[in-house]
């Protein structure tokens, strides 16, 4: 292996964005931030670091497996590096923010550093954009989270976008009232969606859980063929809650597309209530999820909340690329009085350092499509 190459080489899952990549990723970043703000979301930015025990608490205990550790040599005490923004910003909210005035309204856009990727998501450090809506039990704080994100990504123009629901408590109130025979077995065969093996592993729930998984698509499909079950109480006050939820939403956004998923929980570590995820046509991936959780921290332990997270690195295969920048070379000597006003009309100017011979080559080598005549700009044929 070359010097060369070694010094290209970065550790599995993390990689260098390059232009025009990193712009237009810094773009997107920038209309979410905008689309959250107008909603009423402030920007909070916690650090990329904290103390283990501190990033790590409440609802962050969850996220245990998946941050790096390393020694502070000034503390001498373990850090570790965020894999989630979340669960900082219920620590913000729970601390420094306690005594604001709720529901408090908080939205962050940052790097995350995880130890391990998955298949679907190899890459290990990522960019994560989303807001989280504290104080608030309603449903219509549920409602306002799917709708917030519904509108940051048809601002950005991604198309076909739907809203996947689930309820990571509706599968425990159902066991809690019909304990299941093999309850290891029945937790995977619900991942895996097996319904042979949910009736058998389900005990007396079987049929039920059976019968949920069976109703998992199209809300309105689903809404349909859960009516006609006979849930256990707890059971069927979640399912009404989450429905009138899906109402509201359905009522405020007519086109978008609602889908339901009766026993999915996987993700969802320290969710406890409503729950969604987010896809797109012309996309496989995830582009991020959300839902309802409780504050576990300082004064406000149990504190509702609820809020979403976008992953910026999928989003980016769906959201439609700008059209390429016109770019004006202004040969050595140019005023700056004359680059200026063309920066103004929108235009990025790179500036000649040097004297050269031909201006119109320069222009081309460094890729740009005009050149400055004067204070006119001329148009430069494409290199052949």
């Amino acid at each position: 292996m070359s010097d060369a190459t070694s010094r290209t080489l970065l550790p599995e899952g993390l990689r260098d964005v390059l232009p025009p990549d990193a712009g237009f990723e810094s773009a997107v970043v920038d209309q979410l931030k905008k689309s959250f703000g107008a909603n009423g979301y402030a920007l909070v930015k916690p650090p990329l670091v904290e103390f283990e025990e501190t990033l790590l608490a409440g609802m962050g205990a969850a996220l245990s497996h998946r941050i790096f550790r390393m020694l502070d040599p000034v503390a001498h005490r373990t850090l570790g590096v965020r894999a989630d923004m979340t669960t900082q910003i219920a620590r913000i909210a729970a601390t420094r923010l306690a005594g604001a005035p709720r529901p408090l309204r908080l939205m962050y856009a940052g790097q995350v550093l995880r130890v391990k990727g998955t298949q679907l998501e190899p890459e290990r450090q990522f960019s994560q954009a989303g807001f989280e809506l504290i104080g608030a039990e309603a449903g219509a704080a549920d409602a306002e989270a799917i709708l917030v994100v519904a509108e940051a990504l048809q601002a950005l123009g991604v198309e076909g976008v739907s809203i996947d629901l689930s309820l990571p408590t509706l599968v425990p109130a159902i066991l809690a009232a019909n304990p299941a025979t093999h309850p290891e077995r029945l937790r995977a065969a619900l991942d895996h969606k097996d319904v042979a093996e949910i009736k058998v592993a389900g005990g007396a729930a079987g049929s039920l859980l059976t019968a949920l998984v069976e109703a998992s698509g199209p809300f309105s499909d689903a809404q349909k063929r859960i009516a006609k079950l006979t849930l256990p109480a707890a059971a069927k006050a979640a399912w009404q809650a989450l429905a009138q939820v899906a109402e509201a939403v359905q009522a405020a956004a007519p086109t978008l597309a609602l889908t339901f998923d009766a026993v999915e929980n996987r993700g969802f570590e320290y969710h406890t209530g409503i729950t969604f995820s987010v896809f797109a046509r012309g996309s496989q991936r995830e582009l991020g999820r959300g839902g309802r959780y409780a504050l576990a921290q300082g004064n406000n332990g149990g504190e509702p909340a609820t809020g979403a997270t976008l992953l910026v690195d999928a989003l980016l295969a769906v959201v439609p690329r700008p059209a390429a920048t016109w770019t004006l070379f202004a040969p050595f000597g140019t005023p700056r009085s004359v680059v200026a006003s063309w920066q103004v009309k929108g235009w990025r100017v790179v500036a000649g350092l040097a004297k050269v011979g031909d201006d119109t080559a320069e222009a081309q080598r460094l890729g740009c499509s005009h050149l400055i005549v004067g204070e006119a700009a001329k148009e430069i044929s494409a290199k052949k």
